[in-house]
């Protein structure tokens, strides 16, 4: 990759988490650019239209991106084919469903319906990319992996700082890998209060059997309602759900293991580290 393209990049993704915008020395400072070289860049993503200067001076995304990325979200067919299913579960538990789908060694959330009719909401924001070690989707993603693939992508993205997250988060691999073999021998993940202090969630991974997961669908709800004995209760409706995605997704490239790595058939892995399958 170029340094002029590794420089804008990294400028339209720290500006992802400023919508209210940022000054050019906060940008420049945060990404260790030169001032005069962070003021061109920025300069030409407005020419392009990806970036905006605000009245005060600070820099923006515009909707162009996020415009995008809705484009090809409806022509991919992934929210048609995933909306019913989600919607059936999330009416079935009563709480928010969404659905994430794997993109190389990044999970993203894509779609979501609300269940719950009154009290806590759980609605994280759209599109974002999920801490993979503390997630329960994460969780139940990485444990359809290779052990060592897992430690990679996680190596890779990092634990995260403990503070941004819930109180029983992973906060070493040795400890997130006891926590992926008791998801791999339930067949779906379970956490509370690891993502978010408060927040309990369950996922389970959208995998044909020998194929690698394309996706993962994932209930989340305030820990005072979504309850240990509750997630249990909901466990065949979430596994069923998946595996309704994982036959109906090939309509869609998102869910049919486009965007998936090719890091090999399951078949041909070692057992250690691999989905066991629901039980």
């Amino acid at each position: 990759m170029s340094g002029a393209m590794e420089k804008a990049l990294a400028i339209l993704e720290y500006l992802t988490d400023c919508p209210e915008g940022a000054a050019l020395a906060t940008i420049a400072t945060e990404l260790n650019q030169l001032r005069s070289g962070c003021h061109r860049t920025l300069h030409e993503l407005i020419r392009y239209g990806y970036v905006r200067q605000l009245p005060r001076g600070d820099y923006a995304l515009t909707t162009k991106m996020a415009s995008m990325g809705l484009s090809f979200l409806s022509k991919s067919g992934v929210v048609d084919i995933a909306q019913p299913v989600i919607h059936r579960l999330a009416q079935a538990t009563e709480e928010m469903v969404r659905l994430a789908i794997v993109d190389g060694e990044r999970l993203t959330l894509v779609a979501k319906a609300q269940g719950a009719r009154s009290g806590l909401l759980y609605d994280p924001d759209m599109g974002i990319d999920l801490r993979l070690s503390c997630s329960a989707a994460g969780q139940a993603w990485l444990m359809t992996l290779p052990e060592d693939l897992a430690i990679e992508f996680v190596t890779h993205q990092g634990m995260g700082d403990p503070k941004h997250y819930g109180p029983n988060a992973p906060t070493s691999v040795k400890a997130l890998l006891k926590v992926l073999d008791e998801a791999r021998h339930r067949g779906f993940s379970i956490i509370q209060e690891a993502y978010a202090p408060g927040m309990s969630s369950m996922a389970a991974p959208v995998q044909k059997a020998g194929e690698p997961a394309t996706g993962v669908i994932v209930v989340a709800g305030p820990s005072s309602r979504l309850t240990l004995a509750r997630m249990k209760q909901f466990a065949p409706a979430l596994l069923s759900a998946a595996q309704e995605l994982a036959v109906s997704g090939h309509a869609s490239p998102l869910l049919k293991g486009a965007n998936v790595g090719t890091w090999g058939n399951l078949a041909d892995q070692p057992k250690r580290g691999r989905a066991a399958g629901p039980r």
